[in-house]
């Protein structure tokens, strides 16, 4: 297994360029990763410390904020290096003022993962959630050199719970210790033998819940508002604007949305637009318009998503109506709001729990959606306490960070 898992990554090395003749996001990919050693060798200061932050995405690159701004304070010594497997995560932060440096990780190869630890050198690594890469993993072990899984998230249908994920599960023996998001990764593994782990909690939650503490002011949004019923349709995909299309265009109540689609492409925003019946305006043409007067604000614009759900009174949140993976609930439900998803959600315990708790509602097409909103809008009551559900989840599920830093602290794992 450990012989054909390295011949798929050098079948995908060369074969991706190839791909990104067709696609922007694959070139983006292959093309940011050429530059990599390079800008390593050029960027990297030899007499510096460095603690290295790996995160697949935007979403994994959320749960490392945190414990990068803990750390930063704690133990400010330590430069920051922070690498992005996906081109929508490095493309978007790839200034972020928290690194010191910011980098595509290379392939998953044996060669690369030396090369990279040769320059890198750091004192300790930190994978997010799903990124087990197994040649990095085992060249950091050899090098002696601490891996931690933050905010890990196990279940039992993952290949390293398989009869045939020997070579994945010996990967993650390479860990020197597991934070996990709940009770039954843990399970998962101590029933494989591993008792080096933590029920963390997810530090996702300790990221939202210092939005609500920031100034979240837009004027712009408060001029379209105008004092009526909001919905966010945070990080849409088509398969969501489908669902919430018919409701936007035939709704009765005087219910203002904002639309932040996931995708910011101007043939996609046309499209959508014109499938939106009622009066609708872009955030990038609000320069003197009278943003009051539209019923649908499209948000073609990123960064500022987060502020924008403080404004809503209802949040539907993308992602799950389809297979593109659910996005981030935990932003809107800092703000005490209800949230409405699409069906597909089985892959995400939080949204799995809050729906348990009814502070989030499921719903399969725009019928469904329909009947929910028009509930949560007509019933003020039910609004407030479905929305006060949401802000005691977040309240209630702080403290990742903090136990992830007690470990750092203990038996000097890292130096001031």
């Amino acid at each position: 297994m450990n012989a054909l898992y390295n011949i798929a990554i050098k079948i995908a090395e060369n074969t991706l360029p190839l791909a990104g003749r067709f696609s922007h996001k694959l070139k983006l990919f292959t093309e940011g990763r050429k530059t990599v050693f390079s800008k390593l060798k050029r960027e990297i200061d030899p007499t510096a410390e460095y603690l290295w932050f790996h995160a697949a995405s935007l979403g994994e690159f959320e749960q490392a904020l945190p414990i990068i701004e803990e750390v930063k304070k704690e133990f400010p010594k330590y430069k920051i290096l922070v690498s992005f497997f996906s081109p929508s995560g490095y493309e978007n932060k790839k200034h972020h003022p928290l690194a010191d440096l910011i980098t595509y990780m290379p392939l998953d190869t044996q060669t690369n993962a030396k090369r990279f630890l040769d320059l890198v050198n750091p004192e300790m690594a930190f994978f997010i959630k799903y990124e087990i890469w197994p040649n990095f993993l085992v060249e950091l072990k050899k090098r002696s050199i601490p891996a931690l899984l933050i905010s890990g998230a196990f279940r039992e249908s993952q290949i390293y719970f398989k009869p045939y994920g020997g070579f994945m599960r010996n990967a993650l023996h390479t860990f020197d210790h597991f934070f996990v998001q709940n009770e039954e990764s843990k399970l998962l593994l101590e029933n494989r033998g591993f008792n080096n782990i933590t029920i963390s909690g997810d530090t996702r939650f300790d990221r939202v819940s210092r939005q609500i503490q920031y100034n979240n002011k837009l004027d712009f949004a408060e001029e379209f508002i105008d004092k009526k019923t909001c919905l966010v349709a945070g990080s849409t995909w088509q398969e969501d604007e489908e669902i919430l299309l018919p409701f936007i265009n035939n709704t009765s109540e005087a219910v203002k949305t904002i639309i932040a689609p996931h995708e910011i492409k101007e043939e996609k925003i046309k499209v959508l637009e014109q499938k939106i019946k009622k009066k609708s305006i872009r955030y990038s043409k609000r320069e003197n318009q009278d943003l009051a007067s539209s019923d649908v604000l499209i948000l073609d614009t990123i960064g500022l998503l987060g502020k924008v759900y403080s404004y809503s009174d209802i949040a539907y949140v993308g992602g799950a109506a389809g297979t593109t993976g659910l996005h981030n609930i935990l932003e809107p439900a800092t703000f005490g709001i209800p949230i409405i998803i699409g069906k597909n959600y089985e892959k995400f315990p939080e949204a799995i729990r809050l729906r348990q708790l009814a502070g989030l509602f499921s719903v399969e097409d725009s019928t469904e959606f329909t009947e929910v909103a028009e509930k949560l809008i007509s019933n003020k009551d039910f609004r407030i306490k479905t929305g006060m559900i949401s802000e005691h989840f977040i309240n209630s599920n702080t403290g990742a960070t903090q136990s992830i830093m007690t470990y750092l602290k203990t038996d000097n794992r890292l130096s001031i």
